[in-house]
């Protein structure tokens, strides 16, 4: 079974490796905003889970324009497994994603130094087969973590390296920003993007199990 990571994340493609995984690779490109957007009832949970689907189902298309008719060495032949992710960071009341620029890091940071957070990392699963998607589910993990506060001169040299600007919430935990992560309650794996425990959970309600996944 191939299995298909829809993210550019170098974290969760870690993750996964490190996990007995190599997946391919293949980034949706999907409108996070749009997505969120047309969300009716958008709160936290449901935001990351349908960001997570948005980016699994449009994979799936991608794999499907890419499949010529007759092909048999496209997805319409294959039985493929496409995950799809979506972390963002709830503090304050508010739902953070990738900061982009270190003024808005700063800011966040302000927020973040000696308090705590919630960490929600959606996923969504779709089981392709035949062409078909044959199988789908999706959750979101929920994980608490408690933020150090940086001297001055510590964030300073944190922004500068550039790390906190493209990751949900402007930090990491399994990189720089783990030197300013005082602890968690949770799942680290979903921190760092892609939730194990999370995920072979899903992959079950889908027909498929993790261990057929494992390199051999």
């Amino acid at each position: 079974m191939r299995f298909v990571l829809a993210s550019a994340s170098p974290a969760r493609l870690a993750v996964l490796r490190a996990a007995g995984i190599e997946p391919d690779v293949i980034v949706s490109g999907v409108d996070e905003d749009a997505v969120a957007a047309d969300l009716a009832d958008p709160t936290p949970v449901a935001t990351v889970t349908a960001l997570a689907a948005a980016k699994a189902r449009a994979v799936v298309a991608e794999l499907d324009s890419d499949t010529g008719a007759g092909s048999d060495t496209g997805s319409g032949a294959e039985d493929v497994v496409v995950v799809g992710c979506d972390s963002m960071l709830s503090i304050g009341g508010d739902l953070v994603g990738k900061p982009q620029t270190a003024e808005i890091a700063r800011k966040r940071w302000a927020d973040m130094a000696g308090a705590s957070g919630d960490l929600l990392t959606g996923h969504a699963v779709l089981r392709v087969s035949g062409g078909t998607v044959t199988a789908e589910a999706s959750g979101t993990r929920t994980t608490t973590v408690r933020f150090a506060d940086p001297a001055p001169h510590e964030l300073d040299a944190y922004l500068a390296t550039g790390e906190p600007l493209q990751v949900a919430g402007a930090f990491t935990l399994d990189a720089l920003g783990g030197w300013f992560v005082e602890g968690i309650d949770g799942d680290p794996s979903s921190v760092v993007g892609i939730s194990l425990p999370l995920t072979r959970q899903l992959l079950g309600e889908a027909g498929v199990s993790v261990v057929d996944l494992w390199r051999r």
